[in-house]
């Protein structure tokens, strides 16, 4: 070892789940290596963690994780050892345990600190904003919390809604009825929905309007109680859009709206609805907003990195021109959750 390697040694009672979070020929634990630059040798119960302080307080914390995880009977996987990774880099930047989501189909916990954040600002609050890039898991959290609140009597049923814009392609006229045309911008939506309930009860629900995926469009002049409703892609939306949209709540509603501003698929020099939104609403009470960053991805790994690169750019543009940092989103760059 050198100067800067440290070692410590953790035991752990139960060997059965001690083989779990091993994995089929400690796949986990080479995965785990591989993550955070540390050795970890084992000897029957025994964790011998090698490397540097950090790595080495991260490994523990992420193993003790993982061990818990297969102490309550769940399976531990690849996956889940990049979540207790992302998880022990943050150690105190959760004041508590995250919400636990229970569907029909799965249990979701958070994956990151700032899905984390994000699940206790939707427990907590009637509007939420969850605001960063592609692969974090804020319209995924979102819907999975409206099942669970639908599950549990919270509210009647589910609004999910998007703004029908085409992502930089012109796809002219697409062929079939109103909903054929339209489902394909709602497919992300529905694939949600089908990871969290049985398909028979999605179309039940569907049918029987207790659950209702809809273009912005068809909000118009409603009022929309006892209901979760979802924005997503809500970058997409004109400043008239997203004031129609906010002030369809009534009574016992909650409204989660989602969006990622650096994916703006509007007309040249259109402002976004769900910027305008954030600057009228900022400091309201009831109103919480989360940012996710490049560190909340739970994608393939490669997707953390092509997310950082593109966000290195645009700071670096941002920095040659004055006019573009000004327009940049600053708060998407810390990560945290701002309660309003």
């Amino acid at each position: 070892m050198t100067e800067d390697t440290v070692q410590e040694v953790r035991t752990y009672a139960d060997n059965g789940a001690l083989q779990v979070v091993f994995g089929p020929g400690s796949e986990n634990m080479e995965h785990l290596e591989g993550r955070l630059g540390v050795s970890l040798p084992t000897r029957g119960n025994e964790v011998t963690l090698v490397g540097t302080a950090d790595g080495v307080a991260v490994a523990a914390r992420a193993l003790d994780a993982l061990y818990a995880r297969a102490r309550a009977g769940q399976d531990v996987s690849k996956a889940d050892v990049d979540a207790a990774v992302r998880m022990g880099l943050e150690p105190d930047a959760l004041s508590g345990p995250a919400p636990v989501l229970r569907t029909r189909k799965r249990v979701i916990e958070a994956r990151s600190p700032g899905q984390a954040r994000y699940l206790n600002a939707l427990a907590r609050n009637e509007l939420v904003f969850g605001l960063g890039p592609a692969g974090t898991g804020k319209t995924y959290l979102a819907i999975a919390h409206a099942v669970m609140l639908k599950m549990t009597g919270v509210v009647d049923r589910l609004i999910l809604s998007r703004p029908a814009v085409e992502a930089g392609e012109r796809l002219g006229f697409l062929p079939g009825d109103l909903r054929e045309k339209v489902d394909p911008y709602l497919r992300p939506m529905y694939d949600a929905l089908y990871e969290m309930l049985p398909g028979d009860e999605v179309m039940r629900r569907l049918e029987a309007a207790e659950i209702e995926v809809a273009p912005l469009a068809f909000m118009r002049g409603r009022t929309l109680a006892n209901a979760c409703i979802i924005l997503d892609e809500a970058q997409n939306t004109t400043p008239t859009q997203m004031k129609m949209f906010l002030t369809r709540m009534g009574e016992h509603s909650r409204m989660v709206v989602t969006g990622d501003m650096t994916q703006i698929d509007l007309p040249l020099g259109a402002r976004s609805g769900l910027r305008d939104a954030l600057e009228t609403l900022e400091g309201m009470e009831g109103v919480a907003v989360c940012h996710f960053t490049h560190r909340d991805v739970v994608r393939h790994d490669l997707v953390t990195r092509i997310v950082r690169a593109y966000e290195a750019r645009d700071r670096q543009r941002a920095s040659k021109t004055p006019a573009a940092a000004e327009s940049a989103p600053s708060p998407a760059q810390t990560g945290r959750e701002t309660r309003r």
